[in-house]
């Protein structure tokens, strides 16, 4: 029997055909060496390891395989600074799903950060079903990258918003990518997406996540102003990355108008999500050409959601005939339907009142940010601690008063969309 290389190494281009490069280079490599036992798990996540390289660096992608007497050592090199963190997505996203399969079936992983790139590493033993894994060494922060690095101030960060935001625009973001492969654009897809992921990782690199937890009652607790706020965030920009950040501002203006038209499975983002896309990219733009810093939100304007409040298939006199105060919103918190009774409760007049403005109108200012960023990845990944749960809030009256309620929130999908119906009892007290 000849004998066999025992490690083998590539350098692919940043093109989706690389992907099936670097499989192929993996069972050829494992069949070389008798262990077919690791193929499946190896080219599975190889694969997905590459196209994160792929969509998130747009560099070139150096893939190295050690074949070991206990396995195989495989390395995915890339020319981003941004190390890989795990995210949460829902069954229909098209992104997310990387290191979780990393976790769940190597035996060992870990990221090795080199100069102005990173190298993803995994070690495959025995069955991939029984790996362990460790931790991933921590990110670099961006002032230890090399070259001239920009200081951006900004002020009354909203950051239950923000956290929403990164998940929501990473999985816009994958399908404007995966829907552009094909084009003969003047701009090369690839290389546009790795710009505005570079900017997406600086900003989840350096803004603070808060620890909200899914008990409904903590969560009712912790989830308000100023909690979720920071009143200042200090972002180090490198001075090479600011222009992605104009990127990033028009690849999801462009997803988003996708998204709108129905040609996503990721739904629109949320008016104020947009919003705030905006004022971040525009305050690394202005602070870098010397301007002070603008502080969120930019404007008090309450925003609107566009399109038809009709939901085919769904007859809103159930709600609006109903004893209950009953309250029902689509999948845009827009408000179609309200009884006769809520509007009493809620000291509105006429449906005509309340129907067609957004959910925010009957929350109070302190919980929007929560409602906003709960909504959101509630449609995203299904995420929904409070729904079926009886919750005590306070209710924003048409006078501007507040009144206390047990509110229960239950979902259903009409047409493919889904509907949100709320019964709310007056407190006293």
């Amino acid at each position: 029997m000849a004998d066999h290389p025992r490690s083998y190494r590539v350098r692919l281009p940043p093109r989706p055909t690389s992907v099936g490069r670097a499989r192929k280079l993996v069972r050829r490599s494992l069949s070389n060496v008798g262990r077919s036992d690791l193929t499946e798990a190896a080219e599975l996540l190889v694969s997905e390891v590459v196209t994160n390289a792929l969509v998130h660096a747009g560099t070139p992608i150096d893939v190295a395989l050690s074949l070991q007497d206990d396995g195989v050592r495989v390395e995915v090199a890339d020319g981003s600074p941004h190390l890989p963190s795990r995210r949460s997505y829902g069954p229909a996203a098209g992104t997310g799903r990387g290191l979780m399969m990393l976790e769940q079936l190597v035996d060992d992983w870990g990221v090795v950060a080199e100069g102005d790139g990173k190298t993803v590493w995994f070690q495959l033993d025995g069955d991939p079903l029984a790996g362990a894994a460790t931790s991933a060494d921590p990110p670099m922060h961006p002032q230890s990258r090399p070259g001239r690095v920009l200081a951006v101030r900004l002020l009354n960060v909203p950051l239950l918003l923000h956290a929403a935001w990164q998940q929501h625009a990473e999985s816009l973001l994958r399908e404007h990518l995966l829907s552009r492969l094909d084009e003969q654009a003047p701009v090369d897809p690839i290389q546009e997406h790795a710009d505005a992921g570079d900017a997406m990782a600086i900003l989840a690199e350096q803004i603070p996540k808060p620890d909200i937890s899914d008990d409904p009652d903590e969560l009712m607790a912790s989830a308000i102003e100023p909690h979720v706020s920071s009143p200042q965030v200090d972002l180090f920009v490198p001075a090479a990355s600011v222009a992605n950040f104009e990127v990033l501002n028009s690849s999801l203006e462009a997803a988003i108008a996708l998204a709108l038209q129905g040609e996503f499975l990721t739904p629109p983002a949320q008016p104020e999500m947009r919003r705030l896309r905006r004022w971040l990219c525009a305050e690394v733009s202005a602070q870098a050409a010397g301007s002070l810093p603008t502080p969120w939100p930019p404007d008090t304007r309450e925003l609107s959601v566009d399109g038809p409040l009709d939901l085919p298939g769904w007859d809103p006199s159930r709600v609006r005939e109903s004893p209950e105060a009953m309250i029902a919103a689509d999948d845009t918190s827009r408000i179609v339907a309200a009884s006769r009774s809520v509007l009493d409760l809620l000291g509105y007049r006429s449906p005509e009142d309340l129907e067609g403005q957004r959910l925010v109108s009957v929350i109070p200012r302190r919980f929007r940010q929560a409602h906003l960023a709960g909504f959101t990845m509630h449609v995203l990944t299904g995420r929904d601690p409070l729904l079926g749960t009886p919750i005590v809030v306070p209710a924003l009256c048409a006078d501007g008063e507040e009144r206390l309620v047990e509110l229960v929130i239950r979902s259903e999908s009409v047409a493919g969309r889904a509907l949100y119906l709320a019964t709310l009892v007056a407190v006293e007290g």
